[in-house]
């Protein structure tokens, strides 16, 4: 797991709508939300709220990027059914949120099946500013904290 002051590890992935993103082509500060998957009832409140506080990273000039395992295809369906705007990451293998915050694997009882553990990270200029994870994916995270982190 990152801890604040790690170096972020780069990577490429795919959003929702079939599109490559590059974390080191982010500018500025960059949230990144892991969840363990679409249409569950806690990621969809956590990435709702995230949805809803869009004006306030906004205005702290912060790009909020939403992982999951999920295929693009599933997040679609979830931004589209959700009205989520910002992007959605495929991390399909778990590998990213390996080098982050972790994973569970055989996620609630499901034989071979790896979820990314509930994790946010703030990252600028390619540092950890911020850390959040959870073991617990019934958990969401410290929203008013991350707001903080970002002023």
């Amino acid at each position: 797991m990152l801890t604040v002051g790690s170096s972020a590890p780069d990577f490429e992935l795919t959003d929702h709508n079939l599109k490559r993103v590059r974390l080191s082509s982010l500018k500025g500060k960059v949230v990144l939300a892991f969840y363990p998957g679409a249409f569950t009832g806690v990621c969809t409140k956590e990435m709702c709220t995230f949805r809803d506080m869009m004006a306030r990273f906004n205005e702290l000039e912060a790009t909020v990027l939403g992982i999951s395992v999920d295929t693009p295809f599933a997040n679609k369906a979830f931004a589209e059914h959700n009205g989520i705007e910002f992007s959605l990451l495929s991390d399909f293998g778990g590998e990213v949120a390996k080098q982050y915050g972790g994973v569970h694997t055989d996620f609630a009882g499901v034989p071979n099946y790896t979820a990314a553990k509930r994790a946010v990270f703030i990252v600028e200029d390619g540092k950890v500013t911020y850390a959040w994870v959870s073991e617990d994916p019934g958990k969401e995270p410290p929203y008013e904290e991350i707001v903080k982190a970002l002023e």
